[in-house]
């Protein structure tokens, strides 16, 4: 689906006040109806990174960190099983998965006397029956499934998403005859740093030669097409194997 840039202001003007919340996102919905629900998703959560982005550095001063840290332990001590995190996340404008991740290290630093690893940390996140505290594990459960934005889960989502759609990109390549190498033949051949498919004879598309495609299973926005070509696509050109870069589409 391709949007005008209108279309995408008007509803990245809408995401400004909203919480990264499946609630908010039917409220999205409900406002534009004719766009899709993935379409609303990949917008939200981009517009929403970019936000986080911004605040990221304010939410993690010694001085917040301890704030939020006996606020959470004020609010568990009346009733732990109100989801005082995820409310409390909503409060303060930041994601529920980054909550928990900052209450979560500085609850195992007070307790082990020592800052815990990133891998303990990510453990647990993706397994909370693994924090040694029952009142904190589901507080964390609770951010973890509540975020769209953020976290293990959506870090799932996300993965099993692009993969589907790099099977749907190769079933259209197979359905068109058109002769490829995969990232993992392309890695086998020794390349460190790939596209997705390279065509080995190139074709014409809309007065451009096409060499490679990227599948990226996410809305393309001006940003992000600035930091893929930064980060990705100019490699591959500066390279020269793999040819020059095509303006991606715009698409989800």
């Amino acid at each position: 689906m391709i949007l005008t840039k209108a279309q995408y202001e008007e509803i990245a003007q809408c995401l400004v006040a909203v919480p990264p919340t499946r609630q908010s996102l039917r409220k999205l919905k409900q406002m534009f109806p004719s766009q899709s629900q993935s379409t609303l998703l990949s917008i939200f959560s981009q517009e929403y990174q970019k936000h986080i982005k911004r605040t990221h550095a304010k939410h993690h001063t010694v001085e917040a960190i301890e704030t939020y840290y006996q606020r959470y332990l004020s609010g568990v001590m009346k009733d732990g099983t109100a989801p005082v995190l995820l409310e409390l996340a909503n409060e303060v404008d930041y994601a529920p998965s980054l909550m928990a991740r900052i209450i979560l290290e500085r609850f195992l630093q007070e307790r082990e006397e020592s800052p815990p690893s990133k891998s303990v940390i990510n453990s647990m996140l993706r397994d909370p029956s693994q924090i040694p505290d029952g009142v904190l594990a589901n507080q964390v459960y609770q951010c973890i499934v509540n975020d769209c934005c953020y976290g293990p889960l959506v870090g799932c989502i996300k993965h099993a998403i692009g993969h589907e759609h790099e099977v749907l990109l190769r079933d259209l390549l197979l359905e068109r005859n058109l002769s490829f190498l995969d990232e993992d033949q392309l890695r086998a051949k020794g390349y460190d740093k790939t596209p997705d498919f390279i065509l080995e004879v190139p074709v014409a598309l809309e007065g451009h030669i096409i060499h490679w495609i990227e599948s990226k299973a996410s809305f393309g926005d001006e940003c992000s097409h600035q930091a893929y070509l930064h980060d990705q696509f100019w490699s591959y050109w500066n390279r020269k194997t793999f040819g020059r870069v095509r303006p991606p589409l715009p698409c989800t």
